[in-house]
């Protein structure tokens, strides 16, 4: 029994001895494949947006050895329907930066939450065949819960799911009269690998 024991202490020690720690100070870069799910509304013309698949990068910077600043960068057009007809496309950048919780970032499963602010912008419009635009710019809180798997010393597994609120004002292109207030507010799921510097 003593030496089961102690073969199981040993395991133990050489799994926390090869994984990657987070500390204060350190850096973790994350690729991610995710999945944009827009929960689509709109004040008028029953507007609707549809899902994609996208990749995400993101850089934590661990400003103790819980709190981390996440900066979210991925680009993404997305289809836009008006009572289920298509009108055009947009494209949006929705830069992201979270305020996460580590709650066991010296362990091989680091689960984490977050909160912060998005800022979206909107480009490359083509509804309507140019007869409707939209507002460049959104702004709007995000939050964030997620894991990180050790695979060793540096690189690890990752799973996230973010929540976004972004909403831009629908306009026609001639006159700028307001046509509809679209809220798009999506749901993101992501899978993806990470690595410390």
């Amino acid at each position: 029994m003593m030496k089961q024991v102690m073969a199981a202490l040993a395991c133990a020690g050489a799994l926390a001895l090869g994984t990657a720690q987070a500390a204060q100070g350190d850096w973790l870069g994350r690729v991610r494949v995710i999945n944009i799910d827009p929960d689509a509304s709109s004040s008028a013309l029953n507007l609707d947006v549809n899902s994609k698949v996208a990749p995400e990068l993101d850089f934590s910077y661990f400003v103790t050895n819980n709190l981390a600043l996440e900066l979210i960068l991925a680009t993404r057009r997305h289809e836009v329907t008006a009572g289920g007809v298509p009108v055009g496309s947009v494209k949006h950048l929705p830069p992201t930066v979270l305020l996460q919780y580590h709650f066991l970032p010296d362990q091989q499963f680091r689960p984490y939450v977050g909160a912060g602010l998005n800022y979206t912008r909107f480009y490359d419009v083509n509804l309507g065949g140019g007869t409707i635009t939209v507002d460049k710019s959104s702004w709007g809180p995000a939050i964030q819960a997620g894991m990180d798997i050790a695979i060793n010393k540096q690189f690890f597994f990752n799973i996230d799911v973010k929540k976004i609120w972004m909403d831009t004002d629908v306009k026609a292109a001639a006159t700028g009269a307001p046509l509809a207030n679209l809220k798009i507010n999506p749901v993101i799921f992501g899978i993806g690998v990470g690595m410390k510097f």
